[in-house]
């Protein structure tokens, strides 16, 4: 079962923070389809207006503009509400080498300020966006929850302290939390721009306006691609998800694997395209492999994603055709 037949209680609220990025904005509508009140919170850093104007005249939906590192914004938007999708921080591996200070003061107090005020406001269930990036340089494929290596960036660090948060939320206050550890999340409304933007995008955009795209490293990177519904049916169905699973992370991926080279070659054949790519340097803390092993989702979580790499990646090329115009 996907998540657009889920069921949840009439008067459910759902607070989504990060509601105007990529995945946040996804989900907002995602639950307002499904006919429950969403409220949004974002500070439109890297979020934008655009992702969610569509939404801002239905009456299930509102919209705070403010900052997860401020405890009382963080309380003031757990108010009355049944269901906590996390999803503020700050992604990308290169930039927090740069910032890490910064990633510090967002992804972990940020994070920290949320489950508290949920804890507070005896919201049902904290569910909470981790990353792959917290395997680091474990070679072990697929990887498997609890076999992590050591951790290449800030950035993993971040999300692997937020875990081990959650788990003591569960402990010490029988908050009900869900880890998340996306994979490689493409889809509609992902940002193809910046130079921290993710590739599926990026490249569409440049193969669309006759640009020589960049490939880190040799292209023989793999990665496990995942399309955004298959992230919107994790985060649901872990709200309904049992107690006794709570406090835990879990891998959410398709369960597959593409070559990075692979993907540009695709992506040429789908646009009409025959442009040689320009290979530059690795980037730092990246990992080479990622694979993932999503049986310990299905058993818990009731997680079976819908969307195959190449369903997903015909959907997303449409859209950015559509939209890029």
């Amino acid at each position: 079962m996907g998540y657009k037949e889920l069921i949840f209680e009439k008067s459910s609220v759902f607070l989504v923070t990060g509601g105007a990025g990529f995945i946040g904005s996804n989900l907002c509508e995602a639950i307002l389809n499904l006919g429950y009140k969403v409220r949004c919170l974002d500070n439109l850093s890297t979020g934008k207006q655009a992702n969610i104007d569509m939404f801002m005249n239905n009456p299930n939906y509102e919209f705070i503009k403010g900052d997860i590192t401020d405890l009382e914004t963080c309380m003031n938007a757990c108010k009355g509400v049944t269901y906590v999708l996390n999803q503020a921080a700050w992604g990308s591996v290169p930039r927090s080498i740069e910032m890490p200070l910064y990633y510090e003061k967002v992804n972990i107090g940020g994070t920290l300020n949320m489950m508290e005020a949920a804890r507070q406001n005896n919201v049902k269930k904290f569910v909470y966006a981790s990353s792959s990036s917290v395997y680091g340089d474990s070679a072990t494929l697929p990887k498997v929850e609890g076999d992590e290596g050591n951790l290449l960036s800030p950035y993993a660090l971040t999300k692997r302290v937020d875990e081990e948060y959650a788990k003591l939320y569960k402990k010490l206050y029988h908050l009900d939390t869900y880890g998340l550890r996306y994979f490689n999340v493409f889809g509609r409304r992902q940002d193809p721009d910046g130079a921290y933007a993710a590739v599926i995008p990026k490249f569409i955009k440049q193969l669309l306006n006759n640009e020589r795209p960049t490939i880190n490293g040799d292209g023989k990177q793999s990665r496990d691609f995942t399309y955004i519904d298959n992230v919107i049916e994790a985060n649901l169905k872990a709200c309904l998800a049992s107690s006794e699973v709570a406090g835990e992370a879990y891998n959410v991926a398709y369960g597959g694997r593409e070559y990075l080279i692979d993907i540009y070659n695709e992506l040429c054949k789908a646009l009409g395209k025959d442009i040689e790519p320009i290979y530059g340097p690795d980037r730092a803390g990246d990992i080479k492999h990622s694979n993932a092993s999503i049986e310990k989702a299905k058993r818990n979580l009731g997680y079976n994603p819908d969307y195959s790499f190449e369903n997903g990646i015909k959907l997303a090329i449409d859209w950015y055709i559509e939209n890029l115009k």
